[in-house]
């Protein structure tokens, strides 16, 4: 069916385009009578504005974009919720999109969004990201750009996170508190900053707390969902190289979980023989069995604040003023479940 346009509705009334243009945007030179006439005939016939033409009217947008790599994510849908949530408090659609962990098709989702003119832009950065000319481009065409979770530390524009580094480093110190001696690390990616902040969490907690870092204990998860595959294959690849290992801090969640399935499988009592902590404080860390602990990482207040980040470069940007970009960092917490469960919780420190 094809779209009602000014012509149509000014066709059924017999008036002109600009008189129909006029009497929608309430202009006081038009008559009440003939402004309510045009609404209702607007509205009889189902016309709905081009805005995308609006937009290219009056360079303004009511859309902005949303880059993550995955969508089906527990973490992720999260910060989706938070940002829709709140995006249309403020009258604001979101084009979300999904960039697989992949560079490239980071890049042409850019331009795609750049193409459609949107207000601003909100990206979480692919696993394969390690060059941001892109993300510089963008900058320079004076678009609000507010990245959070997988960010790139050296681009000057506002971000939304955690401290990673601080995260992981309690989550290893609560295994040296609750007794291991021996902790592996089922790592992320070598790209991502939070990958690597992660690590070196990981690894100050063991140094500061006088144990010795063994670089053998160190698995890395490459693929791009760090899967629970992944959490399988290296929890094997851990018990055929050690048989040692006391604790192990996980990357993430959802690798957790399957390190912890296959460790059921292959008759390893958890948290007896080996205790486990994850990253991000999944729906599934709670109910599977052993339950997990783990870090909680905020993700709906993520999408919230990035959201207001932008809305408010957004509006500075309408009224001429400068934008300063700023780092907000959200708190974390350590939630203790059965996974690193002692017989005396009061020997915690």
């Amino acid at each position: 069916m094809t779209p009602v346009t000014l012509k149509d509705i000014a066709n059924t009334l017999g008036i002109s385009i600009t008189t129909v243009s006029k009497a929608l945007k309430d202009y006081p030179d038009v008559s009440k009578k003939t402004r309510k006439l045009v609404r209702e005939t607007a509205e009889t016939l189902n016309y709905k504005p081009n805005s995308f033409a609006v937009n290219l009217r009056t360079k303004q947008s009511k859309t902005i974009g949303l880059i993550i790599p995955e969508i089906v994510h527990h973490f992720f849908s999260n910060v989706i919720k938070g940002i829709v949530a709140h995006a249309e408090k403020k009258g604001y659609l979101v084009i979300i999109l999904q960039s697989n962990e992949s560079f490239e098709l980071e890049k042409k989702q850019l331009d795609l969004l750049m193409n459609n003119r949107v207000a601003g832009i909100l990206i979480s950065l692919a696993n394969e990201t390690g060059k941001f000319d892109h993300i510089e481009a963008i900058i320079e065409q004076k678009t609000p750009i507010v990245m959070f979770d997988k960010i790139a530390k050296i681009i000057n524009c506002s971000k939304v996170v955690i401290d990673d580094r601080s995260a992981a480093y309690n989550a290893t110190k609560h295994l040296i508190d609750i007794g291991c001696n021996r902790i592996a690390h089922f790592r992320g990616p070598l790209l991502p900053q939070n990958s690597i902040d992660r690590f070196l969490g990981y690894k100050k907690a063991l140094i500061d707390n006088g144990l010795q870092y063994d670089s053998s204990l160190v698995y890395i998860c490459d693929c791009g969902d760090n899967s629970f595959e992944e959490g399988k294959i290296n929890a094997r690849k851990l018990l055929e190289d050690h048989n040692d290992v006391d604790g192990i801090f996980i990357n993430t969640d959802l690798v957790a979980i399957g390190a912890i399935t296959e460790f059921g499988k292959l008759g390893v009592n958890i948290p007896h023989d080996i205790k486990v902590i994850g990253f991000s404080n999944w729906f599934m860390s709670s109910v599977i069995s052993p339950s997990l602990t783990t870090i909680d990482q905020p993700g709906y207040l993520m999408g919230k604040t990035a959201f207001k980040q932008l809305f408010k470069e957004i509006k500075k940007l309408k009224s001429n003023e400068i934008v300063k970009p700023k780092t907000i960092e959200l708190d974390t917490a350590l939630i203790i479940r059965e996974s690193t469960k002692t017989n005396n919780l009061s020997e915690i420190k």
